[in-house]
């Protein structure tokens, strides 16, 4: 799994077995010193594009020579904040054969974002609490 990090973030919620992180905007050089030095299995951020260009030469010059992979990657799209189970117990109701209106009824979860869930969802970015993470 990987982290969404914001410059705000605490370190002391990141996982130290993360091995990938997605910088949702640039942060300082000394806070990515921070996250690298408690996660020692970090191997890879994940970012956009143009967060990557606001991210300091001197940050990404660091990461280069730590031989931590940088990569420009679009996640489009809110994170869904169903929580993982109930998303995982609609879709098996769904592959059960049970109507929309069912699903919202014994879940509680609107129509809407069940149909939203079942046939278009992508489901690679899902929110914890505050924290987003993002599946794949």
């Amino acid at each position: 799994m990987k982290y969404s990090v914001y410059p705000e973030t605490r370190i002391e919620h990141i996982p130290k077995d993360t091995e990938a992180i997605h910088l949702v905007r640039p942060v300082k050089k000394d806070f990515l010193e921070k996250i690298i030095k408690k996660c020692k299995g970090l191997k890879r951020i994940c970012m956009s594009n143009s967060c990557f260009h606001r991210l300091s030469p001197r940050a990404r010059k660091s990461l280069k020579n730590q031989k931590i992979e940088l990569r420009i990657e679009t996640r489009r799209g809110r994170a869904i904040e169903i929580p993982f189970e109930k998303m995982l117990e609609i879709i098996e109701m769904q592959k059960d054969f049970q109507s929309v209106r069912a699903i919202e009824e014994k879940t509680k979860v609107p129509k809407s974002t069940v149909h939203y869930l079942v046939k278009y969802a992508q489901r690679t970015k899902i929110k914890k609490g505050s924290e987003t993470i993002h599946l794949k």
